[in-house]
């Protein structure tokens, strides 16, 4: 798998490395690319745990990496981040035929697609749990301790991640994640095209919904802006504090005033994050 990795960028930044790959995915069926920042603690007799990002609609590895002013903290706290790629791409991969940023190329929404055209490519559930984990750990001095982090489209992919691999990941926080999909206008759009017209399915990618079911219990942060063109329409926190409570499951959202959905808001927050996930990551 390793022999696959092409480095295509690298920059020092506080004392570590941020680089670029991309590598063949079977699971997805195509290229892809990641981003990965080893702070200066890395090295081959000194491993470091990893915090994964998954980013927003639209975005690419580049986003987080270059917006979030993440890497000056993640060298202190001397822990790995990883960001992947927001969908599978290429030659072959189908996209939106109205080429929407909702659905097709840059939102892949986290999940494994079962409807044709898109369940050859659409697999970025498996490609997140199993694939680029096996990868990176492979390949670079990270150990097995990893939780994992996203915004908007990205922070559905975090929380319901983890709530379904409990056993994979210390913590998970979010920024403006789309909590209930299966009630919001981009979940319902892309559950239909990606999963079918069965709604119970769509519950396995519901974080509200798996939150009732969980019977073991993670550390959540999440903090989200109250003037987020968003808020009302697609994102519905209020349903998963609601959820949360119904379920006695503890977590942390903060409803911060002012703050949209940018990655304004996101670098104002992202070192109290990265602070928590360092908690719970020893």
């Amino acid at each position: 798998m390793t022999q696959s990795l092409e480095n295509i960028s690298s920059n020092k930044s506080f004392g570590g490395w941020h680089k670029q790959y991309v590598h063949a995915s079977e699971v997805l069926s195509c290229n892809m690319r990641f981003a990965i920042f080893l702070p200066p603690q890395a090295a081959a007799d000194h491993k470091v745990p990893v915090v994964y990002w998954l980013s927003g609609l639209t975005c690419t590895d580049e986003n987080f990496m270059q917006k979030a002013g993440a890497l000056r903290v993640a060298a202190e706290l001397g822990f790995a981040i990883v960001a992947p790629d927001t969908s599978p791409r290429g030659e072959g991969v189908p996209d939106d035929a109205q080429g929407a940023y909702d659905f097709g190329l840059g939102a892949g929404f986290y999940l494994n697609a079962t409807q044709e055209p898109w369940s050859k490519h659409y697999r970025m559930y498996d490609y997140i749990v199993t694939e680029l984990p096996d990868l990176i750990e492979a390949t670079f001095p990270v150990t097995g301790e990893r939780a994992i982090s996203g915004h908007s489209m990205g922070g559905h992919g975090a929380l319901t991640i983890a709530l379904k691999n409990t056993d994979r990941y210390r913590s998970v926080t979010a920024f403006s994640p789309i909590v209930n999909p299966i009630k919001c206008p981009w979940g319902q759009k892309a559950f239909t095209n990606y999963l079918g017209d069965n709604k119970a399915d769509w519950q396995d990618y519901d974080a509200c919904e798996l939150i009732r079911k969980a019977e073991t219990q993670l550390p959540i942060l999440v903090d989200q802006g109250d003037n987020d063109d968003f808020l009302e329409k697609e994102l519905k926190p209020e349903n998963l504090v609601k959820a949360a409570e119904e379920a006695g499951y503890p977590i942390t959202l903060r409803m911060q005033a002012g703050y949209d959905h940018s990655y304004y808001f996101i670098s104002s927050f992202i070192e109290d994050h990265l602070r928590f996930h360092a908690q719970h990551l020893g």
